[in-house]
This record gives structure tokens, sequence and C-alpha cells, in this order.
């Protein structure tokens, strides 16, 4: 606890903070708020848009209608959310830019998760495929429509940074693709939108979008672990040898014998995300103190990331991924529901290219001066918006008989 203890409200806002009273601004000046920060008020727009709304019924690792108690993109980004929070408090950047970066990391999630996203990717793999992560920006800057003067939810550039750039840098700073970009180039969302408002593409994000991507990291391990004990994929022996979980589970029976297995998992489970936080400030400020950055534009030249887990807790990570791999995210059961969800978003594509006419009416306006791929891209932006429930319901009423998903 001692590293905890230490992370306790330093006073004060670090020098690399973002500060919302010196963004660089919307892409479209409005009046600034006289009660909220420029951040919270991009945490506000995220929380009341349609597209985060619809997270509650979209596909984590199961579909939605498996159970009450496993997580849907909307408890998992909320458990998200919670950990970016108390990470950036710990490191006394701005909780609120934090927070908008984990609120808005998946709203470009389709219909079944990464299955749907798989599904999409080959149906338009002649128009440069599917990516959630430029998804998400397409969302937020285009697709939701809720303001007279703009499309999108006109975040800050801060924000907007934070939500294209979840996993790092994009290209070098000669705007060459790099990580998992190299082989097939920017998205075409990503793309179109930094030539008219330039993300900075090639560099590293602030502190606070660092924060909301390993709290990511954090909730994935901790509460994949938890839901796939609930659905018996595995048990608690199968991950008693895993580094640190063994650890904790010793830990778990010295202290309280006998407690019930229900507990015994719940008391894992916190505690892993406890022992990770405090690994992430930990690893963070010497990271940070080794740096010295005396701004946010420091952060984001510094060459690499300065919110990290520390080399033994990244080990750990990884092997607590290389086991959920095979063991969930790749289980039998898993695999059969997935192709059907594959299947159901691949034929309802099928279905609206062929009929556009079957979307509703916002959505086939000029649609026939379109060419092939804008016409292949606002289909697949439909799909994508629909939650697990409405693809099945669609799939039903136009396709034919829906599988069970179960």
């Amino acid at each position: 606890m001692a590293v905890q203890n230490a992370a306790v409200h330093r006073a004060g806002r670090a020098p690399f903070a973002s500060d919302p009273g010196r963004s660089a601004g919307r892409r479209f000046p409005e009046p600034e708020s006289a009660t909220r920060s420029a951040f919270r008020r991009d945490c506000d727009r995220i929380i009341h848009s349609s597209a985060f709304r619809r997270l509650a019924y979209k596909t984590q690792v199961f579909v939605f209608h498996e159970g009450d108690h496993f997580r849907t993109r909307l408890t998992h980004t909320l458990e998200v959310t919670q950990i970016a929070r108390s990470l950036a408090r710990a490191l006394s950047v701005d909780e609120d830019l934090a927070e908008a970066s984990a609120l808005g990391h998946d709203l470009g999630h389709p219909p079944f998760g990464h299955a749907g996203e798989r599904a999409l990717d080959r149906c338009l793999a002649d128009h440069g495929g599917f990516d959630h992560n430029a998804q998400t920006l397409h969302v937020v800057t285009a697709l939701e429509r809720r303001y007279a003067e703009f499309d999108g939810l006109n975040l800050t550039w801060e924000t907007l940074e934070g939500l294209v750039k979840h996993n790092g840098p994009l290209t070098d700073r000669a705007g060459t693709p790099v990580a998992r970009y190299r082989e097939r180039g920017l998205p075409r969302a990503i793309a179109a939108y930094s030539r008219a408002h330039d993300l900075h593409l090639w560099s590293h994000p602030s502190v606070e979008a660092q924060v909301g991507a390993i709290a990511d990291d954090i909730a994935y391990d901790a509460h994949d672990i938890d839901d796939g004990l609930r659905a018996e994929m595995f048990a608690l022996e199968d991950i008693a040898d895993l580094p640190l979980i063994g650890d904790i589970l010793r830990e778990v029976d010295a202290q309280h014998p006998g407690t019930e297995p229900s507990r015994r998992v719940h008391e894992l489970v916190r505690r892993l995300i406890t022992r990770m936080i405090e690994d992430v400030i930990a690893e963070s400020r010497r990271r940070l103190d080794a740096a010295a950055p005396e701004s946010v534009e420091a952060v984001r030249a510094a060459g690499r990331a300065v919110v990290a887990f520390s080399p033994a807790m990244a080990a750990a990570d990884r092997a607590i991924k290389d086991f959920l791999y095979p063991r969930l995210y790749r289980h039998p059961r898993i695999m059969r529901i997935m192709g059907d969800a594959e299947a159901v978003v691949a034929r309802l594509f099928g279905h609206f290219s062929s009929q556009p006419g079957d979307m509703p009416r916002e959505w086939t306006a000029d649609l026939d001066e379109a060419d092939a791929a804008a016409r292949a891209l606002r289909v697949a932006d439909f799909i994508a918006g629909m939650t697990d429930r409405f693809a099945m319901i669609e799939h039903a009423r136009l396709v034919g008989p829906t599988p069970d998903l179960r």
C-alpha cells in the first residue's frame, strides 16, 4: 500500500498535465461554459450521446442476452473510466480529460464486438477495411447529429487526440503509418479528418490519454477473468499458476481461509486491479521523473509512453492475456457464437448494399449519386451503430431466421 498512500493527492496540478484553459480548442469555435471546463463538457457530451447509450447492448465478450451479470461494452467502459480517474488523480493530471478518453474509447465498436468488426472489415476489403478506433473518431466528428451548428460532438482537440491515439502514435514524423497501420495504411476516416484538423498522428498523446489506454488493459484483464470464471470456461485452479494471480490467491487464502468461492473470486479481481493500478502509478512516476517533462508538449515529444506497467507487471499482463486468448476469446463456444454473429453482420451488409431503401430515410439521402465506396461506407456506418439486439431483429425481419447466439 506504500505506493498508493504516496499517491494520494499531491498538491496542485503537475506541470505536464493538460490544462483545459489552454486547450487547442474545438474544430468549430463555441462560447466557453460558465460552469464547466472544456474537458468536463467533452465528458458530458459523450455521456449524453446516442452512441454511448447503445453500448449497453453491445458485446464485450458475451452477447448481451447471455446473462445479466456479464460485462457489456457500457459496463466495461464505466469500469475503465473509474480506473482512469484513479490513475489521473494519483498522477496529478486532469481527471476530466482522462475520463473523456475512457468514456469514448469504444464508441466505434459495431454489434457483437470484435466479431462484428471482423465481418465489416471483410465487407469493406475493397474500400479500406473497418477499424473500430477510426469508427470512434467518425462517430464523434460526423455521425452524432445533435447540434444545429455542426455534425458530431465537436470535442476538444485533446479528447480527439486521445481517442485516435488509444494505442499510441499512428505514423512517424514523416507521416508513414506505423505499428498496426504499417501494412494497410491509415484508416480513411482518420486520414481524412486529420487533414482537416491535424491531430499530430506522429506523437504520443497526453498523460491523460495514456491513462485512459492503460486503464482499458487493467479492466480487460481483471473483468475478463471474472466473466470467464462466471461462465465456467475455466476455474480458479487453472489460473493459480499465472504470475501475480497465484500470489493473490495465496494471500487471500492465508488471510481468509475457507472463504466461499464467489467471495474468493471477487477478492482476486479487486486485488488484481489494485496491484495493477499501484504498479502503473509507481512506474509512471519513475518514467516521468526521468523524463522531467515541463509541459504536455514535452510528454508528446518524449519518444515513448510515460504511463506504463513495470517490466514485471507487463510480463504478468502478457501471461494473463496469453491464458485468456485460447481459454476465453477463442473458446470453441465463443468461436461458434461469434462465427454466427459475423454471418449476421455480413448478411445485413449484403442486404442493405443491394436494397439501401430498407435503411431509414436519413441514411439514404444522396445515396443514388454516391459511388460504390461511399455507398458501402454508408451501409457500414449504419450497421456499426446497431446494438446486438437491433442487428438480430433486423436480420430476422429482412434476411431470414437469426441464429440464437447462445
